[in-house]
């Protein structure tokens, strides 16, 4: 019998035994000594970030793996609004799960603002977070994400030199993000 079951037998018959007039007693085999357990300290969860007002989704272990869209070849682009217009198209259609396409709430959880460099075909060759927000500091790294999703971004050969668009993102309650080129 474990120590434990045994422990707790006796302990039942001394309290059965104050109850009664009559005193029972419980046979019971000698008890091998344990090794003292140190006390466990109470768990303490550490205190939430800014931004972290939300617990993760929990994500099934046999959920299947997000079927990520295919894009079709980027156009050549010859001005900076045509390469905007299409990196931030890009964008929506490359993660149709984490975008919004409805007017953006009054209040918005995070505005984050990248600057993307660009190769001649429209491979990512920078990106350059001009502006972090105050909180939801992940949604930096979401907006990042996608714009590697959404790459290569047309030829820009024939623009004019720097090859480089800006894109806010604004996320709404539910981490979820609008380009602002399409607002």
């Amino acid at each position: 019998m474990p120590p434990r079951i045994r422990w707790s037998l006796s302990a039942l018959a001394i309290l059965a035994g104050c109850a009664s007039p009559q005193r029972a007693t419980i046979p019971t085999a000698p008890v091998a000594p344990t090794a003292p357990t140190a006390p466990t300290a109470p768990r303490v969860e550490p205190a939430p970030g800014p931004g972290a007002d939300r617990p993760p989704t929990p994500v099934p272990r046999n959920a299947p793996a997000p079927v990520l869209p295919v894009l079709g070849p980027p156009k050549p682009v010859r001005t900076l609004a045509e390469l905007r217009m299409q990196a931030a198209l890009r964008l929506v259609a490359a993660s149709p799960q984490l975008t919004y396409m409805t007017e953006s709430p009054p209040v918005l959880l995070a505005i984050p603002v990248l600057e993307v460099e660009l190769h001649p075909d429209g491979r990512v060759k920078r990106i350059h977070v001009i502006r972090k927000p105050g909180q939801a500091l992940d949604t930096v790294q979401l907006a990042i994400d996608a714009i590697h999703r959404a790459a290569p971004f047309g030829d820009v050969s024939r623009m004019p030199k720097p090859w480089k668009f800006t894109e806010t993102f604004l996320f709404n309650d539910d981490r979820l993000f609008k380009p602002r080129t399409l607002d």
